[in-house]
């Protein structure tokens, strides 16, 4: 699945990504301008002083392209995703300490991209002393603690159930244990080989990876029964997903990263749920667009003290779209739970993208006027 944004730990770098609309103005002298097409990954410097660091992201290519920022270990620190070809996207990253980090064009969006060393120099910034921005930060940190917890919990009641033989009632705890790592996939998947351990889809065994993880039970739950190894992996799933929530329990967002994570969250929508290619086995998706657009509403919830005095009407754009797209979404329940994507025609699936769409142009706005 596509990485997105993610926060860091205190000990490094803290980033977002930025609009996901096309971006016409104009780059400044600070800017590190990005030529991408389907064999190369220009940038204008390798070097930047310690701050908040703007890549433009121009794919002349012929595939959908992604651009990464990675501290050390392939930890992502900022992700710009879905760049269409002819497309550009701006890429906001707050480097707040001096090092060297790696940079990533991945045409067609698979593999490890072409990498280049980026350097950070100078004294770590101090970031922003705003009060309002500081209770936004303990926010955010208070709600991914909660659903980190509660990630651990359902995803203990969906193993039991596997390792009970149940399959019934595996089949409908999974969607429920899934529901809290998207709220938090931005911040859980920036642990290195945790996330595609535990969230990769079957394609990552053409990476020369395992298939592992929620989609590989997925798999055995719908398609080919339980199998010998399926407690083993149940159990592995379980041991991952108490490491990830303990690790994204000891993120350090800043108000830039909260803002682009919940845009990142509505292109994790746009890429992988609102297509039904996520939940290819279960077709539970319309839980994981939940999860996401949950995820990404509660992010920018915890800004709006931030937001509303610099932006009242994009504010209450905000509002009007996430009420707007909820409503829609859940017009899709049925006895208290999701239907099958399968059951969406295509006019259901273009109403849900059309309002999406609208949502994001909105939500891409945040960042800019989070960074003041």
């Amino acid at each position: 699945m596509p990485r997105l944004l993610v926060v860091l730990t205190t000990a490094a770098a803290l980033a977002g990504c930025s609009s996901g609309a096309d971006t016409d103005a104009a780059p400044s002298s600070g800017d590190v301008v990005v030529k991408t097409d389907d064999a190369t990954c220009e940038l204008s410097a390798a070097t930047a002083p310690a701050g908040t660091v703007t890549y433009r992201v121009t794919n002349a290519g012929s595939k959908v392209t992604e651009f990464y920022v990675y501290a050390e270990g392939d930890r992502v620190v900022g992700e710009a995703a879905n760049i269409k070809p002819g497309g550009s996207r701006d890429l906001k990253v707050e480097l707040a300490s001096p090092g060297t980090f790696t940079v990533a064009c991945k045409p067609g969006m698979v593999g490890d991209g072409i990498r280049h060393e980026f350097t950070v120099t100078g004294a770590t910034s101090t970031g922003n002393a705003d009060e309002k921005v500081t209770r936004a930060i303990a926010a955010y940190r208070e709600f991914v603690g909660g659903q980190s917890d509660e990630l651990v919990a359902r995803t203990t009641e969906f193993v039991v159930a596997i390792k009970a033989g149940d399959v019934a009632r595996a089949k409908s705890l999974y969607p429920q244990a899934r529901l809290p790592w998207e709220m938090i996939e931005p911040v859980a998947e920036s642990f290195g080989d945790l996330d595609p351990r535990i969230d990769g889809r079957e394609d990552v065994v053409d990476e020369g990876m395992a298939f592992t993880g929620y989609h590989r039970l997925e798999k055995d739950l719908w398609v080919t029964g339980l199998q010998p190894d399926s407690t083993k992996i149940a159990d592995q799933l379980l041991a991952d997903v108490s490491d990830i929530a303990a690790k994204a329990q000891t993120v350090e967002p800043d108000a830039l990263s909260i803002a682009n994570g919940a845009k990142a969250l509505l292109d994790e929508v746009a890429t992988g749920k609102i297509t039904g290619e996520e939940e290819r086995y279960s077709h539970t998706d319309l839980w994981d667009f939940k999860g996401n657009l949950q995820g990404s509403q509660a992010a920018l919830e915890t800004l709006r003290p931030v937001v509303t005095p610099r932006d009242a009407a994009l504010q209450q754009a905000l509002d009007a779209k996430f009420a707007e797209l909820n409503m829609l979404l859940d017009s899709h329940r049925s006895g208290g739970a999701y239907v099958s994507y399968t059951r969406l025609t295509d006019a259901d699936v273009k109403k849900l993208t059309v309002a999406l769409d609208a949502l994001a142009e909105e939500v891409a706005k945040v960042p800019g006027v989070v960074a003041g």
